[in-house]
């Protein structure tokens, strides 16, 4: 006689559903809008800790700052782009029903003649309403969001925001707060490059500087030049030209006790072909050191690729290639005038310093080692 089947033998096993991840409190939600002269990038996220939690992003390249250069006004079409992309922004924030934001809008807007017209336009059709901040905000801002970067070891610190439409640099002296509290100094500037008179030791802003002269600015400016090779040098050159109002630009400084930190899609694309990744991967470029002679040698290899290499190369990605010879043009400056052996790579930015700074105004953030 056959042997009878265990009554339920054979069924398929129930599944056991995951517990669900609990959707954070619309209350504890921070979000930063930074509309650029090349793209529209925000943040959502949640406090946790010293640092926060990213809970939605959003990305897109509008070319805002199109035919700018020129025209000195933003284009009809480069304003519907951008609207196009604040309505997405709109969206995931009444999804996530987020309760405390800014919505910033940079060097593009404070140039052009119409951004007060494109400032109705957008908050008419989305209902955001976008602030321009000024440039000591944008570069107090990026400083801040790469604090956590920040080597114990390091004394004198030169944050580099390469934008669309200009670059922000700022040179701090931490050489009198003591190693284990440096990060924590630069977070501190959130509230202002001179701060008032504080007992304990701060970080000192020797001198910043905000260069008009971005990836897509500086493109447009040499595009009448139509050797590639040519054109990479006369942008690198006349970027340094820029920098002469800068006080430390004349200054020599000890590769000891001084590092870079680099914040751009410039400085990341740079890493990720340094890194030969085919696929960009945050987790490895964020916080990345880079000596110069590293630099060097992946902006040599852009060079020798041309226009037509570097459109087909994985590394720089098609949405880049046009922009990366003028970015690095940039950081090709940076590395002849003050070369180190601690450049690091952030893969953060204005976004991530409208978020911290929005947290330590609330208090919101735990003390604590980064």
């Amino acid at each position: 006689m056959a042997p009878r089947r265990p009554r339920g033998g054979g069924a398929f096993p129930r599944p056991v559903e995951p517990p669900a991840t609990p959707k954070p409190d619309p209350a504890q939600l921070y979000a930063a809008l930074d509309l650029g002269t090349n793209s529209c990038r925000m943040l959502i996220a949640q406090p946790k800790g010293n640092q926060f939690h990213v809970v939605d992003s959003f990305s897109k390249s509008v070319q805002l700052g199109h035919g700018l250069e020129a025209s000195g006004r933003l284009s009809r079409a480069s304003m519907t782009r951008t609207v196009q992309a604040l309505h997405i922004c709109r969206r995931k924030l009444e999804q996530h029903r987020v309760g405390r934001m800014r919505l910033v809008a940079t060097e593009a807007c404070r140039r052009a003649r119409n951004a007060g017209d494109f400032i109705r336009i957008a908050e008419r059709e989305t209902g955001l309403k976008l602030e321009i901040i000024e440039p000591e905000e944008e570069a107090r801002l990026a400083v801040v969001s790469c604090a956590p970067l920040v080597s114990t070891r390091t004394e004198q610190l030169l944050v580099v925001d390469i934008g669309g439409g200009s670059t922000e640099l700022v040179w701090i002296d931490l050489s009198a707060v003591p190693r284990h509290d440096r990060p924590r100094a630069i977070m501190r500037l959130h509230a202002g490059f001179h701060a008032p008179e504080s007992p304990f030791p701060t970080a000192k802003v020797v001198d910043w500087i905000s260069v008009p002269l971005g990836v897509a600015t500086l493109k447009d400016q040499f595009s009448d030049v139509e050797d590639d090779a040519a054109r990479f040098a006369l942008m690198s050159w006349f970027f340094e030209e820029n920098l002469a109002d800068f006080s430390p630009y004349n200054a020599s400084q000890k590769r000891e006790g001084f590092q870079i930190i680099g914040t751009s899609g410039t400085v990341t694309t740079v890493a990720a072909s340094h890194l030969g990744l085919k696929r960009y991967d945050r987790t490895k470029v964020d916080g990345l050191r880079m000596t110069s002679d590293q630099i060097d040698r992946v902006i040599r290899n852009y060079v020798s690729l041309g226009p037509e290499g570097r459109r087909s190369d994985p590394r720089i990605g098609r949405d880049r290639h046009t922009l990366i010879m003028s970015g690095a043009a940039i950081l090709q400056a940076m590395m002849r005038i003050w070369p180190t052996d601690r450049l690091s790579v952030a893969d953060r930015g204005l976004r991530e310093g409208l978020l911290y700074a929005q947290m330590s105004a609330d208090g919101v953030l735990e003390d604590g080692p980064f």
